[in-house]
């Protein structure tokens, strides 16, 4: 362990992760709107989940295709950015394969746009936030050395019986924990919408405002405000936090499902002043290999 990450882990250990419950919920309002010129400029990128029945093991059997492989699809697709999703590498990650894959990268031109983890920084029993805060050092670690910028991270569930204001003032002071490693190898955090506490645009923001990191952000998701009546309206509220967006095909208006208005979606990106990757997070139900490069198309028109 190097001395950053002895750092890192003798922090947690000292601090205590479960002293933010105490809080009730009155850390500082950290993080205002970010201040930056609009139009934005976009650049489209692919997500790996979009691959997912490829690249996931079925029935006792390989995946039909590996990260270098979806590096190459994307490169076919004529795209300048892969997000790789961690759940698709190896179970074992090691210096060989990042250079392996940093290397195949740079050959076929594409850059990996960012990363994506599975974590709950809400979770009351400090040992599990303390395993996932290790778990996202290690890869910040894996995506510092492939050169990307920003990870995708989660907040997580509400807590019976527990206030959300103190649940919200736990997640930002473990994102905020997490940033400080982050900000150590110029790494950035973006906290996605992505249900539990953060299913509407008020319980994102309740987070983001309360974490004082220059490493972090929100992920703007297009498609996961599902609970609400007015998803555009609930992305404009999160767009001027953005440091790394995803767009998926479909909405949805409480449960209802409907086509997404992509040109809306890119301009409140844009209005807010976002200037990056724009993954396609593919989650319809059409063969992806299929549906993809039609939307893929379209995205290049409007971007």
């Amino acid at each position: 362990m190097n001395p950053s990450r002895r750092q890192f882990t003798k922090q947690l250990t000292g601090l205590g992760i479960g002293l933010v419950a105490g809080m009730g919920g009155h850390a500082s309002m950290a993080m205002d709107p970010l201040e930056r010129p609009a139009p934005g400029r976009l650049k489209l990128s692919l997500a790996a989940y979009s691959m997912r029945q490829y690249l996931t093991p079925q029935n006792g059997q390989p995946p039909q295709m590996t990260l270098f492989d979806f590096v190459d699809y994307c490169a076919d697709q004529g795209l300048f950015g892969a997000e790789l999703t961690s759940y698709y590498f190896p179970d074992e990650v090691d210096d060989d394969y990042l250079f392996k894959l940093k290397r195949h990268c740079h050959l076929r031109g594409v850059t990996v746009s960012g990363g994506a983890i599975r974590n709950d920084f809400c979770n009351p029993d400090s040992e599990k936030v303390a395993q996932d805060l290790e778990h996202t050092r290690r890869w910040i670690d894996y995506y510092a050395r492939l050169g990307t910028s920003v990870i995708r991270i989660f907040a997580g569930r509400e807590i019976a019986g527990e206030s959300l204001e103190t649940t919200l003032a736990r997640c930002a002071a473990n994102c905020e924990r997490a940033c400080e490693y982050a900000a150590q190898y110029q790494m950035l955090l973006a906290l996605e919408n992505h249900g539990g506490v953060t299913a509407r645009a008020e319980g994102l923001l309740g987070i983001v405002r309360q974490v004082q990191s220059p490493a972090f952000g929100v992920n703007f998701d297009s498609g996961n405000f599902r609970s609400t009546d007015d998803p555009y309206a609930e992305l404009e509220q999160i767009a001027p936090y953005a440091i790394n967006a995803q767009i998926k095909v479909e909405m949805h208006r409480q449960g209802r499902t409907e086509e997404t208005d992509l040109a809306r979606v890119l301009d409140i990106l844009r209005r807010a002043g976002y200037s990056g990757w724009v993954a396609l997070e593919y989650e319809a139900s059409e063969d992806p290999l299929t549906a993809i490069p039609r939307w893929l198309r379209r995205l290049q028109e409007l971007i």
